[in-house]
């Protein structure tokens, strides 16, 4: 481990391939290149103190570089023990940027990096998955009347700051990053979709066309992820316990069934819900000899990781990101990842480009809090609708593509209720 008082990386001389990886992803990443370019003319971040718990790959280096040219002095933590790229993490520090993260994190060493970040007093937190701001919350009350606002990327740590927010115990401002179009309809659908297959192979070679796939959770992650299956000719099955997404789910083909069922008929499981225990033991029981799980919710707990250590016979490591359990009835099961989030586990998470517009929604999102200190209350908030528009059209413009503009004509008639047959 390479540590200083400024940062704590696994290997400071992998910086050179994290410079050529954060270099690679920039050219993937055209919209948030706007960003920062505007961000280094206006300077709307100068003199803030933005504190991140962010997965640390190359893309998120990209957003701290755009905050950098903003004006704001960035330290960075991991959000979850395997999802840090150590050559990025590494690049990072070299550059002079505050950062506490390496693959395979310690719990005693997740929350010491989450409260190195703390301790530099930010001004603006940047979350994924809402740790940071329940630490600040429970353990650091006194630096929030200096908080401006925080943002959070993801569904579980919006569905955390809501429970907060109705708990009367959210003490400042935090916009729901997850809530806007350009994240949830493109990141969620698209960026998992694809992501999480990508970890599944990496961490199998597994053959999907044949396989039932069973996906947990028909949200907007499920969606993309049961699309994605369905792609490499897998038979998706989906479980739900909410009726409409499960109608969905239907009417887009695939068949719903109750977990008891699609465990008994399942070879691949994937978890997608943000809830816990979705997968249990009594689940693991009636898979078939040799079934496979993974988790691409944001925590490890969609799957009872501990309930299985505690009825296996016997646990082995087959490959790097894959564990085999003999259960007590002798059937072997595979579960992927440790249960964490294997889109980052097992491969490098979303396409840089899906992570480019995720990201405009943070940068502007700091931006829009530096712009109404003060103004905002402690609650969950979403940015201005316009905010999708802008990025929609950077997106466009960053992959070549034209739209049309409607006539004046056009715009009187959509405007007007005079006009009829």
């Amino acid at each position: 481990m390479d540590e200083t008082k400024g940062y704590c990386v696994k290997d400071i001389s992998l910086a050179e391939q994290g410079m050529k990886n954060i270099e690679f992803a920039e050219r993937e990443m055209g919209a948030l290149m706007k960003v920062k370019e505007r961000f280094a003319r206006e300077k709307p971040l100068k003199g803030l103190r933005v504190g991140m718990a962010l997965h640390v790959t190359k893309e998120t280096a990209v957003l701290v570089k755009t905050l950098i040219a903003g004006g704001a002095e960035v330290a960075i933590s991991g959000c979850n023990p395997l999802s840090t790229q150590d050559d990025v993490a590494a690049a990072l520090a070299k550059s002079g940027i505050k950062v506490f993260a390496y693959k395979g994190e310690t719990k005693e060493d997740y929350y010491k990096f989450i409260n190195a970040v703390i301790s530099e007093k930010p001004n603006i937190t940047i979350d994924d998955g809402c740790d940071l701001v329940s630490e600040i919350h429970n353990k650091h009350t006194g630096l929030i009347n200096d908080i401006i606002g925080g943002c959070e990327e993801t569904t579980t740590g919006v569905i955390r700051l809501k429970a907060m927010e109705k708990d009367g115990a959210l003490k400042y401002p935090v916009i729901a990053i997850n809530e806007s179009d350009t994240k949830h309809l493109m990141d969620n659908i698209k960026g998992t979709g694809q992501s999480t297959i990508d970890g599944i192979l990496r961490a199998t070679n597994v053959l999907l066309a044949g396989r039932n796939f069973v996906v947990c959770g028909y949200g907007n992650c499920g969606k993309g992820v049961a699309k994605r299956a369905q792609g490499m000719d897998a038979q998706v099955i989906v479980t739900e316990v909410d009726p409409f997404r499960a109608l969905q789910a239907v009417m887009d083909g695939f068949r719903v069934m109750p977990i008891k069922e699609a465990a008994k008929i399942g070879d691949i499981f994937v978890t997608v819900t943000g809830n816990k225990n979705v997968i249990d033991v009594e689940h693991m029981r009636l898979m078939k000899d040799g079934a496979i799980l993974a988790n691409s919710g944001h925590f490890d707990a969609e799957i009872n990781i501990n309930g299985l250590r505690k009825v296996a016979k016997n646990a082995r490591k087959i490959r790097q990101f894959m564990d085999e359990f003999t259960l007590d009835n002798g059937g072997k099961i595979f579960i992927l990842g440790e249960g964490r989030l294997i889109n980052l586990a097992a491969a490098e998470g979303h396409p840089s480009a899906i992570m480019s517009m995720s990201f405009c929604n943070q940068a502007m999102a700091c931006e829009y809090l530096a712009k109404n200190k003060g103004r905002l209350k402690p609650a969950v908030h979403l940015l201005p609708p316009g905010k999708d528009d802008e990025i929609a059209r950077l997106q466009l413009e960053a992959m070549g593509v034209k739209l049309d503009e409607m006539t004046e004509e056009q715009k009187k008639y959509g405007e007007s209720w005079k006009e009829g047959t």
